[in-house]
């Protein structure tokens, strides 16, 4: 494997500082634990003032030096989460639950998203602190720039992770207000300050792929080069169905990921994490890089499945190989 540049890391003490004292975030996600139960917020709180790591997400903004592009970028974003939503229409449009959802493709050939999927609300995805009524959560991906992402850690790769979070902000604010013209209710949820839900449970549940190691989504499509934002409803989606491709096997035997995490963040193995086993990046070791380097995505950038094209061949590739270990 080739040399990490960036080992061995020493985290920034000024960073360090300002996290709570004997406060681990792998404590507050709850790592080790066999109860299912809700989330807790441990980063990208809305309210910062409030928050346990408040401080430490506020040296994150405040570290970073973005240039007129970087900050055009975050007030395109802004301003899409502050945009108003349309009042709910008096009467209701009453369509089958599959026209609802076949609607969808509508704002993929459009080109705001690149991946719809729809799923039930699930009362573990809810955060703690949170609450909604809404049964639906609407999921919308958002396919990186797979040359800029190569970037990463730099600016510039920074800034494309930005720029689809902004294309997530106001698509989320689009598919809403279209929903809400329809007389359903309908709230938008934008990363990555989500604040009322998980992103990742619902997009794995709707068939936007499988875990991987480094703790985010994989899919042949867009591998793990993409980004999510959301739609909470009370209207009728039909659900789509979640979809594997063997991706768990595939993590368990790549490392590329895991070499490549500078604070050497990425297991092995799998955790136990709030009653379920999956894959977890150690949040403590990873989030003074993560601040240092304002969001990182290393891991996703290095990942074999984000290089466009692959996926497929390597769906195609598993199987083959499931089928030749398939019991006769």
């Amino acid at each position: 494997m080739p040399k990490n540049p960036y080992r061995p890391y020493t985290p920034n003490p000024e960073f360090l500082a300002l996290l709570p004292e004997d406060y681990s975030g792998n404590a507050v996600n709850g790592v080790g634990e066999e109860a299912v139960r809700p989330p807790t917020m441990v980063w990208w709180a809305p309210d910062m003032e409030s928050a346990e790591f408040g401080a430490a997400q506020q040296w994150f903004y405040e570290h970073e030096q973005p240039d007129e592009e970087m900050i055009a970028l975050r007030a395109y974003r802004r301003d899409a989460v502050l945009s108003p939503l349309p009042p709910v229409a008096e009467v209701q449009q009453q369509h089958s639950e599959s026209a609802w959802t076949a609607a969808l493709d509508d704002f993929v050939q459009s080109g705001d998203c690149e991946m719809t999927g729809v799923t039930p609300l699930q009362p573990q995805w809810i955060f703690d602190h949170a609450a909604t009524s809404l049964p639906n959560v609407v999921m919308l991906a958002f396919q990186h720039d797979y040359e800029e992402l190569q970037h990463v850690p730099a600016l510039r790769g920074g800034k494309d992770v930005t720029r689809q979070y902004g294309r997530a902000a106001v698509t989320a604010k689009k598919v809403a207000s279209w929903i809400r013209e329809q007389g359903w209710q309908a709230e938008p949820v934008t990363g990555p300050m989500t604040g009322t839900i998980l992103l990742i449970p619902p997009a794995i549940e709707c068939g936007f792929g499988e875990l991987g190691k480094h703790g985010s989504i994989i899919n042949p499509e867009f591998g793990s080069a993409f980004r999510l934002s959301a739609v909470l409803t009370d209207a009728p989606f039909a659900a789509t169905s979640p979809r594997e491709f063997g991706i768990d096997d595939f993590c368990s035997r790549c490392r590329v990921c895991e070499n490549a995490c500078p604070p050497a963040a990425i297991t092995p193995e799998k955790k136990t994490v709030r009653g379920s086993e999956k894959w977890y990046v150690d949040f403590d070791k990873c989030i003074p890089f993560f601040a240092e380097t304002s969001g990182c995505a290393i891991c996703i950038a290095v990942c074999p499945w984000s290089l466009p094209g692959v996926g497929i061949n390597l769906v195609e590739k598993l199987a083959r190989r499931a089928r030749r270990l398939k019991p006769d």
